[in-house]
C-alpha cells in the first residue's frame, strides 16, 4: 500500500482523486488513486482455502466452550472478532473475560497471508464494499466468533474489585463457543432496562452486570483525565446507481460505550503486562498537544464565547470537556478540539495515550482487520510460551512507520469517497437547479467570506464576501469577525440558511450563497 505522504512531484500532477465516470465508478477511481489492492493474490486466496486445515490442531487451550460468551456488534457485522464473559470472582470481585480471534494462529509469519496483511495492514471501508485486510474465508469464515460453533480465540482474563480497579490479569489461548450474537439495539434496549427479543433473562443479567463495570471503568478513566469526546459517526446511504440519497448518523450511545470499555481494558491490560516486563511492543501513541495549538484553540473558542482554563493540565481539560456537552455548539466545538489533538499513530519505543488516559496502550482486540493486532497476539503467545517475545527495535520502526502510513492512506480513502458522493450530491442540485436550503454554521471568518458547515451533509464551504452585504465589509482582525454598516455583523458560531452555488471538484470547493440568516 502506498504511503499518503507523496512526493511534491505527485501532489502538482493530481490534488485529489478524480470521480467515476459514473457514480458506480466512484470507489473504484478512490481505490486507484491510493493503489488500493482490488484482490487478493492467488497463492494467498489458496492458502487462506487451506486454514480450516488449521481448526483441527488448536494446540494447547483453555476450553471455556461450556461458559456464556457472547459476541456484540453492529445488524450488519459479519466479522466477529471480540466476545465477552462476566463471571463473579471471591469477595465481591468480577472477572471481566475479552475473547479475541486467534487469527495468529493461521496466519503465520513469513507466510503469503502473513506478507499481503502486513502489505494491506488494515481493512478500508466504503460505502458500498470492504477492502480486507483479510481473505473472506479467514474474516467472516475461522476467525469470525460466529455462536454456536467452535472457535479459537485469545482470552484476556481481568479481575475488578468493587471500585473498579483492576487487581489481576490472566492470559490464555482458548477456544469458545459462542451463545450469544447481539446487536447493539439489542443491548441498548435491555441496559435501558427494557426486555430485547432473544434475550432471555440469564443474558439479561449478563449485559446489566458488565454494562455495570463498563460504567465504573469509564467514570474512572474520566476521572484520570480522559477526554470525552463523543462525535457521532455518519454513514450516507447510496441508492443501486451508487448516488448518495442520504445520511444517517449512528449515535454513540451506551451499548456501544459498554463494548469499547471492554477493549480499552484489554488492550490496557496486554500492553502493560509485556511493557512491564520489559518487552517493547507495537504501541498505540497518543501524545499531548502541542502548547501552540492549545493557544490557537483557546483564541478560537473565546470568540464562541467559551471560555478553557488551564487546559494544559488534562484533569482540567476532561472538565472543561464535560461542561461544554449541553452547549448547542458541541458538534462543532468537539471537531475543532479534535483538530487541536495530535493524531495516534503506532510506535515501538514509546507508550501512552493521552486522550484515554492510559500510560500503557496498544492494539491487541481487532486483529481481522489491523496489522499491530496481530503483531501483539504473537509476542503475547511467544511471551506465553517461552517467556521472551522480543522484537529487534528497527522491525518494530519499520513496523510503526508502515502501519500508520496504512491507516492514513485508509482514512484519507475513506473521506475521499465520502466528499466524491456529497459533492456529487450538490452538483446534482446546481445541475438540475433544484436547489435546497440548509442550516449552516459559521465555522470560520476571513478577510475572503464566512467558511460554513452543514451538519446535515457534514460539508463545509465558503460564503464570499460579496454575498454577505452590498454595503463595505470589514474584517476584524481582533475577534476574528466580518461586519458591514448597520450593525450587521459575521463570526465563529453564528447560524445562516445557504444554498449551494458551485461545486468545484477539482478544487474540492463548494461556494454558497446565502438564503435567509438568523443569528445565534
Amino acid at each position: 500500500m502506498r504511503s499518503i505522504a507523496r512526493d511534491l512531484s505527485d501532489f502538482q500532477k493530481v490534488m485529489f482523486p478524480e470521480p467515476g465516470k459514473t457514480p458506480r465508478e466512484d470507489t473504484a477511481a478512490v481505490m486507484k488513486f491510493y493503489h488500493l489492492p482490488k484482490a487478493f493474490p492467488p497463492a494467498v486466496l489458496a492458502e487462506a482455502k487451506r486454514c480450516r486445515e488449521r481448526l483441527s490442531s488448536p494446540g494447547n487451550r483453555l476450553d471455556l466452550r461450556k461458559k456464556f460468551i457472547f459476541t456484540c456488534d453492529p445488524v450488519t457485522a459479519r466479522d466477529y472478532d471480540d466476545a465477552i464473559s462476566l463471571e463473579s470472582g471471591r469477595g465481591g470481585t468480577r472477572v471481566l473475560g475479552v475473547h479475541i480471534a486467534d487469527v495468529s494462529h493461521f496466519v503465520t509469519p513469513g507466510s503469503a497471508l502473513d506478507r499481503e496483511a502486513y502489505k494491506r495492514s488494515t481493512s478500508v471501508y466504503f460505502a458500498d464494499r470492504v477492502v480486507p485486510m483479510l481473505p473472506e474465508e479467514l474474516s467472516n469464515g475461522v476467525c469470525s466468533l460466529v455462536p454456536g460453533e467452535d472457535r479459537l480465540a485469545f482470552s484476556v482474563f481481568m479481575t475488578f474489585d468493587r471500585n473498579g480497579e483492576m487487581v489481576k490479569r490472566e492470559f490464555a489461548k482458548s477456544v469458545i463457543r459462542s451463545k450469544a450474537r447481539f446487536t447493539y439495539e439489542q443491548v441498548m434496549t435491555v441496559i435501558s432496562g427494557g426486555e430485547a427479543k432473544g434475550v432471555g433473562r440469564r443474558e439479561l443479567k449478563t449485559i446489566r452486570a458488565v454494562h455495570e463495570l463498563a460504567h465504573q471503568l469509564r467514570e474512572r478513566r474520566f476521572a484520570a483525565g480522559a477526554l470525552d469526546l463523543e462525535v457521532s459517526e455518519s454513514e450516507i446511504m447510496l441508492d443501486g446507481e451508487g448516488e448518495m440519497t442520504g445520511i444517517v448518523t449512528r449515535p454513540y450511545d451506551e451499548s456501544h460505550q459498554m463494548i469499547e470499555e471492554c477493549m480499552v481494558a484489554a488492550n490496557e491490560a496486554v500492553a502493560k503486562e509485556l511493557w512491564t516486563k520489559g518487552i517493547k511492543i507495537l504501541s498505540r501513541l497518543h501524545e499531548p498537544p502541542d502548547p501552540e495549538k492549545l493557544i490557537m484553540l483557546r483564541n478560537e473558542l473565546r470568540g464562541l464565547g467559551v471560555k478553557m482554563g488551564n487546559i494544559e493540565n488534562p484533569k482540567v481539560f476532561a472538565s472543561f470537556l464535560k461542561s461544554i456537552k449541553k452547549n448547542p455548539l458541541y458538534p462543532m466545538i468537539a471537531v475543532m478540539i479534535l483538530r487541536s489533538m495530535k493524531k495516534a499513530v503506532y510506535d515501538g519505543s514509546s507508550i501512552g495515550h493521552y486522550g484515554l488516559a492510559k500510560k500503557y496502550y496498544a492494539h491487541f482486540t481487532s486483529p481481522i482487520r489491523r496489522y499491530p493486532d496481530l503483531t501483539l497476539h504473537r509476542q503475547l503467545s511467544a511471551y506465553l510460551e517461552k517467556g521472551a517475545c522480543r522484537v529487534p527495535p528497527q522491525t518494530l520502526a519499520k513496523w510503526a512507520k508502515h502501519t500508520s502510513e496504512a491507516e492514513l492512506t485508509a482514512a484519507e480513502a475513506e473521506r475521499s469517497l465520502l466528499e466524491i458522493k456529497k459533492y456529487r450530491l450538490l452538483e446534482a442540485q446546481v445541475s438540475s437547479r433544484q436547489i435546497l436550503d440548509y442550516d449552516a454554521v459559521v465555522v470560520k471568518c476571513a478577510p475572503v467570506g464566512c467558511f460554513v458547515e452543514i451538519p446535515e451533509l457534514a460539508v463545509s464551504g465558503l460564503v464570499h464576501i460579496s454575498l454577505l452585504s452590498h454595503s463595505y465589509v470589514r474584517f476584524n482582525e481582533s475577534d476574528r469577525s466580518l461586519s458591514a454598516p448597520g450593525g450587521r455583523s459575521w463570526r465563529i458560531g453564528d447560524r445562516m440558511k445557504v444554498r449551494v452555488a458551485r461545486v468545484d471538484f477539482r478544487q474540492r470547493r463548494i461556494d454558497f450563497v446565502p438564503a435567509t440568516r438568523t443569528r445565534r
